[in-house]
């Protein structure tokens, strides 16, 4: 079925609408800066940003012990170069017919420690380089499984960490949508009992009516409308519909024009009229605390569709996938820095029990077992103690 070409009214009314829609537009962009203006909506996000603190370190002077354990490579390093020109010779010791010899002691020690620092760091440093896929050296463990790391994380924490559930739960448990509510209350309250904004709205009010009214296409297409809506409202009520005819006769103009010229004082009657405003602005606080309920319900209820329709996992493997292989490797690595850097020196530790141990096995083994076992209890007791 071909559509119909529209008459000249048609085309009138319709261009009068998009002038309309037009002129309704700008005036809700100046409506807009009107609200920023006495919200002061920058300041209020700038001010209700969170500040993130790193957590603080549990083991107590963990800052001094990693120092000291930094010195121990050295002191290895320093030991084996020393044992090139001292290194217990000759020296040996008898006691209860078991010979000790010292000679050679500090090589071993120092190699052995020398050898744990440097197999852990070789290991950490693999770990994360080289970042990009080299021909000889290869890639890092890390960034080579980027994928994989990024998937394997999106998935921890989509399931474990901040899954729809949790973030329900944690909505209902947090009472944040009541708080939010009733600081937004005094927050409204505070802008809508300013003497100025009140002027502004009203002048802003009347400005629009008055735009739209001036307009001749505007007001022609209202009337023709308010026309249009009285001629179906007394179409089957033929005396009504004598009596309007009758009265746009005697008037002696059309029914439209006697619309338009009501039409004109609009906005006179709007300004007389506008101190209603400000009792329905007055009441507007505790409207709002009237149906508390069923605003909260409903700020739930879209909260619980939107967390619903929120895909974590795919948002954070997509997130992480578009960092490239260094940047991974930074996350992790400021993550865990400095247990790393513990792992590093403690294999300078290791190594050098691992020394003493080739140096004399049975004793040393004897010894050690000693001091871990005499640890493992004074441990124990502390905690006792601290419980």
């Amino acid at each position: 079925m071909s559509e119909q070409p529209l008459d000249d009214n048609q085309k009138d009314t319709n261009r009068a609408l998009r002038v309309a829609k037009k002129k309704t537009r700008e005036k809700a962009r100046a409506l807009w800066q009107l609200l920023v203006a006495y919200s002061k909506i920058d300041q209020l996000s700038a001010a209700s940003k969170p500040v993130l603190k790193a957590p603080a370190r549990q083991q107590r002077h963990s800052s001094t012990v990693l120092t000291l354990l930094s010195l121990f490579p050295w002191v290895l390093l320093l030991t084996f170069i020393i044992s090139f020109f001292w290194d217990f010779n000759g020296l040996a010791v008898t006691a209860f017919g078991y010979t000790l010899q010292f000679e050679g002691l500090l090589r071993i020690i120092s190699v052995s420690g020398l050898i744990g620092f440097f197999t852990n760091w070789l290991a950490i440093t693999m770990l994360f380089k080289p970042a990009q896929k080299r021909p000889i050296l290869g890639h890092g463990l890390i960034p080579a499984q980027k994928d994989r790391i990024a998937y394997r994380l999106a998935q921890a924490v989509s399931e474990d960490l901040i899954n729809p559930e949790i973030i329900k739960q944690k909505i209902s448990e947090s009472g944040i949508i009541s708080r939010y509510r009733e600081r937004s209350t005094r927050y409204i309250k505070g802008i809508i009992d300013d003497p100025a904004f009140r002027e502004d709205l009203k002048s802003w009010m009347v400005s629009y009516i008055d735009e739209m009214i001036a307009d001749p296409e505007i007001r022609g297409a209202i009337a023709q409308r308010i026309l249009l809506q009285i001629e179906e409202a007394v179409q089957d009520k033929s005396f009504e519909k004598v009596a309007l005819k009758t009265y746009s006769f005697i008037k002696g103009q059309q029914m439209q024009h006697i619309i338009e010229e009501a039409l004109v004082q609009i906005p006179v009657s709007v300004e007389s009229g506008l101190d209603k405003l400000d009792s329905l602005l007055d009441r507007l606080p505790e409207t709002i605390d009237d149906h508390s309920e069923s605003i909260e319900d409903i700020v739930t209820t879209l909260l619980h569709k939107l967390v619903n329709q929120l895909n974590v996992h795919k948002l954070v493997e997509e997130n992480l996938r578009s960092y490239d292989e260094q940047h991974i490797s930074n996350i992790i690595r400021n993550a865990t820095n400095e247990q790393l850097r513990y792992i590093q020196y403690l294999g300078a530790v290791l190594g050098l029990i691992g020394g003493f141990i080739i140096w004399e096995p049975l004793l040393s083994i004897a010894v050690l077992g000693t001091i871990f076992l005499v640890i493992l209890a004074l441990d124990q007791l502390l905690f006792q103690q601290s419980q």
